[in-house]
């Protein structure tokens, strides 16, 4: 809510004027009103001439979405900025004003706007939840109160950054085989639709028995050309109840996050993921300095599966009674005995970050080998399940040529 009022409230003016040398300057500015912009500019020393609303494009902004990984970018810019002695304002307006999504520029300019007006950094980020959530304006709010923003700054880029790698190998390891399956849905389609009629229409002008194979290619396509609009809206009614459940029921979320993890090649990685997620949040939010059973709470919602979301929100519930965190994860049963020998050296040598992050390390690079080696071994099960699709077709429609050349 309070970044849809922000963006009411403020409009973008251009504005054109003379500084003190009486040179002509031209720039643009996020204010509520033109009094507001020349004030402004006149505090800065610049005479105003022209101060105008910018026109809004006819057919919407154009902007493009901001993605997490915009979040990463931002967060490796201001860690560089602030490592530089940049001070914090200008480092929002360099990033800012250079970032090419036009989305990003106005939500930094936004962000700025507030931190002019007096708000804190955490406080500024805050106010957009949907980008900057619980654990960014934590991190960010801990170096602030501890004098250590830019040490922050550059563990909070760290994190964005390995947290979306990670992403990005997991959707790889998905997306493939998923893309593999569609195309050939479209293949076979596209064969029973055009290409079997052809070769259906010659054989009945044979007048001979088909063999078995070729009836049945024969009857897919028959169905396939009289009820083609059926398969449409069952695939496509399908897809919707799928997005739908997944959106709208929690059972159903937490019912695919259960099955994933059991799910043969697939389960081991997803599992490695989020042990790794796990190891890197808490690494760095106990760095920070935030008390480990609050850190609990936010790792918890960073697991991004249900079933280890639960067991960390019941390790942090049995950490709040006195018991330690390796023996609480040992009781969880969620993770593997290494994991949680390296969390007991971590604790009794004081450096638990530290084995943290080496844990988050490990299990990052293990899920890199794994997805590059199902990579591996999906190519020849792709070529040889496309094979037995396509080829499985081709042959039965050539099965009754062979049979009459054999006649001949």
């Amino acid at each position: 809510m309070a970044e849809k009022s922000a963006k009411k409230q403020q409009d973008v003016f251009v504005w054109e004027g003379k500084d003190k040398r009486g040179n002509r300057a031209k720039g643009e500015m996020r204010s509520n009103s033109q009094v507001l912009v020349k004030a402004e500019l006149r505090r800065q020393g610049i005479k105003p001439l022209k101060v105008k609303k910018k026109p809004k494009p006819l057919f919407g902004s154009g902007n493009k979405k901001i993605t997490p990984k915009d979040i990463a970018i931002f967060s490796r810019q201001m860690a560089t900025m602030m490592s530089s002695g940049v001070p914090l304002v200008q480092a929002f307006d360099i990033v800012g004003r250079g970032h090419e999504n036009p989305a990003m520029q106005e939500l930094l300019m936004t962000i700025k706007n507030d931190i002019e007006g007096g708000n804190s950094f955490a406080e500024a980020l805050a106010k957009h939840p949907l980008y900057f959530d619980g654990l960014y304006c934590n991190l960010i709010n801990a170096g602030e109160q501890a004098g250590i923003l830019e040490s922050l700054l550059h563990k909070v880029a760290l994190y964005k950054e390995k947290i979306e790698a990670i992403k990005g190998k997991i959707k790889k390891a998905l997306f493939y085989p998923a893309a593999v399956i569609v195309a050939a849905f479209i293949v076979t389609a596209i064969l029973l639709y055009f290409v079997v009629p052809q070769f259906s229409t010659m054989f009945r002008s044979f007048g001979a028995d088909l063999p078995a194979m070729t009836l049945m290619v024969v009857a897919m396509s028959d169905f396939m050309i009289s009820y083609w609009w059926a398969i449409f809206i069952a695939v496509f009614a399908l897809f919707s109840a799928f997005v739908q459940a997944k959106r709208r029921s929690k059972a159903f979320r937490d019912f695919l996050d259960r099955s994933i993890l059991k799910a043969p090649i697939f389960g081991a990685i997803i599992r490695k993921a989020t042990i790794a997620r796990y190891a890197r949040t808490l690494s760095t939010m106990f760095a920070a300095g935030v008390p480990l059973v609050e850190a609990m709470t936010t790792v918890a919602g960073a697991a991004g599966n249900v079933v280890y979301a639960n067991g960390i929100l019941r390790m942090r519930d049995e950490i709040s009674t006195g018991m330690s965190l390796q023996m609480s994860m040992r009781q969880s049963g969620l993770f593997p005995n290494m994991v949680v020998q390296l969390v007991a050296i971590g604790e009794e040598a004081g450096s638990l970050d530290a084995m943290l992050a080496k844990v988050a390390d490990f299990y990052e690079e293990e899920v890199d080998n794994a997805v590059d080696g199902l990579s591996s071994l999906m190519e020849p099960l792709i070529m040889a399940f496309l094979g037995v699709v396509i080829g499985g077709l081709v042959v039965a429609m050539y099965l009754p040529i062979f049979k009459m050349g054999q006649v001949v």
